[in-house]
């Protein structure tokens, strides 16, 4: 599904005009002015922000028609626990334990994602309410790939999932976007949901640059997948995970607005509607009910606080906070 690459200007500003303006320069996401056209002069920064506040708050004007749940999209909340190189027999065993005694809310999907190691292991003692996904997967069949796992595999074992493009391949192992597509592209087309990830370095942040490099990194996934079915996009800073640092609700929703703008403008609206984007990035029980508030934030990726059963329990049922009356 090939898409063309467009500027934020072009995102944000509605339909074009035969006026054409240069891509404002961002500080994080916003910075004023650095050039304009002299034609369009009368274009103030003043009134480009005020349109571009205009479109990221689309989701406040959205009432009445969701009674149960407040979301932009119209998929089921999502929340996923990426328990990434951490574990042993026995710490797993009692986290699945702990998984398994806890009281969910039931319009949620849950999802977990155990190293390789214990992918089975997991499978054979986890209640059937929570999913399981695998954290990375080769970009086709095996063979001789030392060191690699499979989608066949993957399948094998009995996970629903595959976590692909997270920050720490991207990088620590140094995945290009290229690559990550091609990953997707095999997983969908075995059967194998993929929670794609995108997000922006703390430089590129301080640079102006977040919708450049999110766009860009979503537009390798469009480039490369047939479908955009069982695809749930997770936007994670990379500046917030790990560090204790989270996006504020403001930020993060933002973000998830202008993702959700870009699917509508580069890929249908169709797509833009059902297709889930959840945050990560230092989410854990305090901060998960304020992020959950945000229409656009249409459930979570955690790290860390995946590896205390009770606390992710807490995360899971953060949808309360989302949930309005009738």
């Amino acid at each position: 599904m090939a898409v063309a690459s467009t500027s934020l200007a072009s995102q944000m500003s509605g339909p074009k005009s035969a006026t054409s303006i240069s891509c404002p320069q961002f500080s994080g996401l916003r910075k004023s002015f650095s050039k304009l056209d002299n034609s369009v002069s009368f274009f103030t920064s003043q009134a480009f922000f005020q349109n571009v506040d205009s479109h990221l708050r689309l989701s406040s004007d959205r009432k009445g028609c969701r009674a149960v749940v407040a979301m932009a999209g119209s998929g089921k909340f999502f929340v996923g626990g990426n328990w990434k190189c951490n574990g042993t027999k026995d710490s797993i065993s009692k986290l699945v334990s702990d998984l398994n005694n806890a009281q969910l809310e039931s319009d949620v999907d849950v999802v977990v994602a155990p190293p390789f190691l214990y992918i089975d292991q997991v499978k054979n003692s986890l209640t059937d309410r929570i999913e399981v996904s695998a954290q990375n997967c080769w970009t086709g069949k095996g063979g001789a790939f030392t060191g690699e796992i499979s989608v066949e595999q993957v399948k094998d074992l009995g996970c629903k999932w595959v976590i692909l493009g997270h920050s720490e391949r991207r990088h620590v192992i140094g995945e290009n976007d290229e690559f990550i597509g091609k990953k997707a592209a095999y997983a969908l087309s075995q059967g194998v949901g993929v929670i794609a990830c995108i997000g922006e370095l703390l430089q590129e942040r301080e640079a102006g640059k977040t919708f450049d490099v999110c766009f860009q990194q979503l537009k390798a996934f469009a480039d490369a997948i047939p479908s955009w079915d069982n695809v749930v996009i997770a936007y994670e800073p990379v500046w917030a995970i790990g560090t204790g640092k989270v996006a504020s609700p403001e930020q993060a929703q933002e973000v998830h607005v202008a993702v959700r703008d870009w699917l509508t403008k580069n890929v249908s609206t169709e797509v833009a509607s059902k297709t889930r984007i959840i945050y990560g990035g230092s989410v854990n029980g305090s901060n998960s009910s304020d992020l959950a508030k945000k229409e656009d934030i249409d459930g979570f990726l955690v790290g860390g606080a995946s590896l205390k059963g009770p606390e992710f329990a807490t995360i899971v049922n953060s949808v309360t906070a989302k949930k309005v009356a009738a």
